[in-house]
């Protein structure tokens, strides 16, 4: 299941690319802003990797950035978060973005990051802090709005990053809200926190901003509207623009808490005309505003004058390009707009959503779409879109994004729409959620739906028949008779014809007819590689290679292996499930070739990405786990051959009926009984379960936060982290990550 088979849900690069180069722009500095040019010098001579301002709304913490990145010497690079980074690979992708912006010989580390099924913890946010480590010049990256990042996950990966920083360079961030990972290097003298104290005006500041809204100032109102506002950055503005607006000498500030600015937002907001008042409450459903988009909002036009006007008079309406085509509004002025929506246009905030949706969609933006349309009742058109958006966003490594909207969702809606239970179940098989996978899959099997599925194929029949082939739950017969159904019905020009042919491959295998299952392999690497379905073409080509090993038609093998092993390279699946059998054929070639250093990479890629082989991929995983196990015996560690044996019995506990698979199991088990040497070989190997905490020891989360994230207790952490040491043979977590680096098991 790869990108392709969605190509046609994929956005269209040009919007993509316009809101990528909006997100990695620093924003320009506003005229008359207060200058913290004081604060800034301070931070920027602090030998500390990471500096960080967190204050509530209104501080001026944006600004402070831009005035910051504008005073550099240093290469400076930028990131304006928002809700939709709030995902590890996302998150990922976009920080490796801006370090390619600001050193363009990277080029590749974007790529290196989006690998297919890439582990965002355990090998992408490695690979981007050895990018840090690497930089040929000092820099400085700006990550304003931090607190839209509220997945745990976020912050692991975001740990990691900053432990690449290098001296003389510093991850400066923004948040109204607490910054995890200040609190953790705080305490090893390595951070500097800049709060709301920090940034409260002085009488001075006030004198500025009131005299750019041309409204004359005292000494003493000055110090009366710093004492009536705290200091509070916004509070002084929004001040200024109401002595402006009152026309009198006696105006007074009132209230001196930031409950405050609510009254004062609606002093600024009655200012305007009716016209432009709704304007401004209708587009605040936009996180960025732009003037077609506007337009097709409000279904009028002249939006591009309206947003500069509004640029040129209102300091709440914030340009995010130099071309000044892209704004946001001021966070507490969106939320108050909001709230004006929603108290005097109920009824309109759908209709809103599912306009912005219409733009969205038709500029070839799905995704940007979809999470309008997740604000509305349109569930039956949310199902659609995601439909088409699982895989491709998926194969991007944003696995969490998916989950994200399949829980948006709901249990109910999903069930109530077949084909995407299916593919929920998918998302289980590849995620690593066999619990999940097998809901979904039963669920499936009782489903009943007649209409034709927007993922591309032929029927929900033969959608749900694929699946129930790469799960085999019920033995290799009923694995044919699925097999067949899919092949009758996907024809030669469907995008899933491959996927068919690889269950059918799988079923004739699994029986013991070899040569019939050949054939389809080889037809399914064809078919595959035609329509950039990269996953089965991995699978074929390994099962390929494999089979004529066991013919002792070594040159077709090398081919074989080296096609496999070279999408792997080129799409870095290397954490992905098909992988791990072309990782075990390379170490069976390798091992024949007496390339004693290729069979040890091989077998350290294969078991580092076995995890993602559960027993609901069982003939994948069995298959690669009996290779391996072989290769292991054949070089005497006969430890890790009988615990990669333990491992497949496991799976068989689950999927017992395999077919000829289970005897060739049961072959090698015979050649280990008959073995008298007993044990041999170097220590067992780390299980999947501790190959999945592993990459947590990077961080910088005890225990108990470690067992939260796994949903397992603190006693199994402490058990399986002190496998890990003994493994590893080392006593301490910093240890035990550089071991794993060094071994190849975590990292690039």
């Amino acid at each position: 299941m790869t990108e392709s088979r969605s190509a046609r849900a994929r956005p269209a690069a040009g919007l993509d690319d316009v809101l990528l180069d909006v997100k990695l722009s620093a924003p320009q500095m506003r005229p008359g802003m207060v200058s913290r040019a004081p604060i800034i010098e301070v931070a920027r001579a602090s030998p500390v990797r990471a500096a960080g301002i967190t204050a509530p709304a209104g501080y001026g913490k944006s600004t402070l950035l831009c005035e910051w990145a504008a005073a550099e010497d240093r290469v400076v690079g930028w990131v304006s978060l928002d809700p939709l980074d709030d995902d590890p690979g996302i998150l990922l992708a976009v920080l490796a973005s801006a370090y390619v912006r600001m050193f363009p010989a990277w080029a590749g580390l974007v790529a290196d990051v989006r690998g297919v099924g890439v582990s965002a913890l355990g090998r992408a946010a490695p690979v981007i802090a050895s990018a840090f480590r690497r930089s040929p010049a000092p820099f400085v990256l700006m990550l304003d709005d931090l607190h839209d990042l509220q997945a745990p996950a976020c912050h692991d990966v975001l740990s990691v990053v900053i432990s690449g920083m290098p001296a003389g360079s510093q991850l400066v961030t923004a948040s109204r809200a607490e910054q995890p990972h200040l609190s953790r290097m705080r305490a090893s003298g390595d951070a500097l926190e800049l709060l709301a104290a920090d940034l409260a005006l002085e009488p001075g500041g006030a004198e500025q901003i009131f005299s750019r809204s041309e409204v004359p100032l005292t000494e003493t109102q000055a110090a009366l509207v710093i004492e009536r506002t705290e200091g509070w950055p916004a509070g002084v503005q929004l001040a200024a623009m109401i002595a402006r607006d009152a026309q009198q000498d006696d105006w007074t500030v009132s209230g001196n808490d930031r409950y405050v600015a609510d009254y004062l937002y609606r002093e600024s907001l009655s200012q305007q005309d009716q016209s432009t008042q709704r304007f401004l409450r209708r587009t605040a459903v936009l996180d960025r505003l732009h003037a077609p988009l506007c337009d097709a909002l409000l279904a009028e036009s002249g939006g591009q004058d309206r947003l500069q006007a509004l640029e040129a008079s209102n300091s709440f309406l914030i340009p995010l390009d130099r071309r000044r085509e892209w704004y946001r509004y001021h966070s507490l002025f969106r939320e108050f707009l909001l709230g004006e929506l929603r108290r005097v246009e109920p009824d309109a905030v759908m209709g809103l959503h599912l306009r912005a949706a219409d733009w969205y969609e038709a500029n070839g933006a799905p995704a940007m779409a979809l999470e309008h349309l997740l604000n509305t009742s349109e569930r039956d058109r949310c199902v659609q879109l995601i439909t088409q958006l699982v895989q491709v966003t998926y194969s991007a490594g944003q696995l969490s994004t998916v989950r994200r909207w399949l829980a948006a969702l709901g249990g109910d809606t999903i069930s109530a729409h077949p084909p995407l239970a299916v593919l929920a179940g998918w998302i289980g098989v590849l995620g690593g959620e066999p619990v999940e996978a097998q809901r979904w899959a039963a669920l499936a099997d009782e489903a009943v739906y007649d209409q034709v599925p927007v993922d591309g194929t032929a029927s929900f029949e033969s959608l749900r028949a694929m699946l129930r082939t790469l799960m085999c739950p019920a033995g290799p017969e009923r694995m044919m008779r699925d097999a067949d159904v899919a092949m009758a019905q996907e024809p030669a020009w469907s995008a899933w014809r491959d996927m068919a042919l690889t269950g059918s491959a799988e079923a004739h295998l699994l029986v013991g007819d070899v040569d019939r299952a050949a054939a389809l392999f080889s037809e399914t690497a064809a078919v595959g590689g035609e329509i950039g379905n990269i996953d089965t073409v991995v699978n074929a080509e390994s099962v390929l290679a494999l089979l004529a090993m066991e013919r002792g038609q070594w040159g077709e093998a090398r081919d074989r292996v080296a096609r496999a092993v070279g999408v792997v390279d080129e799409y870095r699946m290397y954490d992905y499930a098909a992988s791990v059998l072309a990782f075990a054929a390379a170490a069976r070639l390798a091992l024949h070739d007496g390339a004693s250093e290729q069979v040890d990479l091989q077998l350290t890629r294969g078991m580092r990405a076995r995890p993602s082989c559960t027993y609901v991929l069982p003939s994948l995983a069995t298959r690669s786990r009996l290779q391996m196990a072989r290769v292991f015996w054949a070089r005497g560690d006969h430890t890790t051959a009988r615990h990669l044996l333990r491992e497949i019995d496991d799976i068989l506990v689950h999927v017992p009926d395999l077919g000829v698979l289970v005897d060739q199991v049961n072959d090698f088990r015979k050649v280990i009984a008959a073995d008298a040497r007993g044990v041999t070989g170097r220590g067992p190997p780390l299980t999947p379960a501790e190959l999945r905490l592993l990459p947590y020891l990077q961080t910088h989360l005890t225990i108990g936060e470690i067992g939260e994230r796994l949903y397992v207790s603190r006693n199994t952490v402490s058990s399986e982290v002190a496998s890990i040491y003994r493994k590893l043979g080392v006593s301490s977590r910093n240890e035990a990550v550089k071991q794993a680096t060094v071994v190849g098991l975590l990292g690039g």
